[in-house]
């Protein structure tokens, strides 16, 4: 299914930065408690607690859980059952305590498929660096799981620094975990270090399905209602003239995952269109392709917040006020 663009409206926004001051009450406090049982007893151990845990957030958590439902209301095509929306919050669960795994080293206790390597070898064999654009869908930490099968290939994160923060408290001074490199976002020099990345050869990864402040975003129609997308990745991939490739993680239960790396856009080229009509088209692509994993894969995306609250919203160009 094709995003569609959505027609702007008149009425004036929420904030579209809500996800940000709000706790992901999942992350930090499932790895916390599952980290020494995960890592010194064992995943068969550590998954058999997470169904106590996802069940405690199930039944605690009735802001994330309305939320829940009426996202998969949306995916799912029909009223979901409570049986849905528990697998919704396990599969969050799932993926956080793999990300143990995997930010270790030691992913050999799940089963990885991947689709498109092929895009990323001959982008990585160029030597030209490349935007991988993520979403909050499954897990995209497998790109570690993935990319040790190439060496030399090294991924970047830029991302802001609440969301970085988050990550780093998680594992305070552990030798053995493997994080990327990490590009503070709404900083002057970000530009210049994903710019220096890229000239490394590097790929930089971000996630771009949450919009933020006054940051600039697009209206784009998303499982059937107006919802804001960020539009400053692809301004960025757009700038800086690179390709950008879609990434995902999809989490197929027990320790299954299948990566998919698919083509958004290359910037490289001119457009006959002019830059800003291939940034709103790349966006309504990238809308596009998350709409159809939400469908094939509807437990896998984890916003677990009032997604829709900006449709009402106008799109927001660089620099505009909201």
């Amino acid at each position: 299914m094709t995003a569609r663009p959505a027609q702007d409206a008149a009425a004036p926004r929420t904030d579209a930065g809500q996800w940000a001051g709000e706790p992901e009450r999942g992350s930090a406090t499932l790895l916390v408690m599952m980290i020494f049982v995960a890592l010194h007893l064992g995943r068969p151990l550590a998954r058999a607690i997470l169904y106590v845990i996802a069940g405690y957030f199930f039944v605690f958590a009735p802001t994330a859980r309305r939320h829940s439902r009426t996202y998969l209301r949306r995916a799912l095509g029909r009223e979901p059952t409570a049986r849905d929306r528990f697998r919704h919050v396990f599969a969050f669960a799932a993926t956080i305590l793999d990300r143990l795994y995997v930010v270790r080293g030691r992913d050999a206790v799940l089963s990885v498929s991947c689709e498109g390597h092929e895009l990323m070898q001959a982008t990585f064999a160029r030597g030209e660096g490349a935007f991988l654009l993520g979403a909050h869908l499954g897990s995209f930490e497998m790109i570690g799981a993935v990319g040790r099968s190439q060496p030399g290939l090294q991924v970047a994160m830029a991302m802001y620094d609440h969301q970085a923060s988050k990550l780093a408290r998680l594992f305070p001074g552990d030798a053995s975990v493997r994080l990327p490199e990490i590009i503070s976002l709404g900083q002057l020099e970000a530009m210049l270090r994903i710019r220096d990345c890229l000239d490394a050869g590097k790929f930089v990864g971000m996630l771009a399905d949450r919009s933020i402040g006054d940051a600039p975003a697009q209206l784009v129609s998303f499982l059937g209602q107006p919802a804001l997308f960020p539009s400053g990745p692809m301004r960025a991939a757009a700038a800086l003239r690179r390709p950008v490739i879609f990434m995902t993680g999809l989490y197929r239960g027990a320790n299954r995952y299948h990566v998919v790396f698919r083509p958004l856009a290359d910037f490289s080229q001119p457009s006959a269109g002019g830059r800003e009509a291939a940034v709103r088209a790349a966006v309504e692509r990238y809308v596009g392709i998350l709409e159809e994993y939400c469908h094939s894969d509807p437990y896998n995306w984890f916003n677990f917040y009032d997604f829709w609250h900006g449709g009402d919203a106008t799109a927001r160009a660089p620099g505009q006020s909201p």
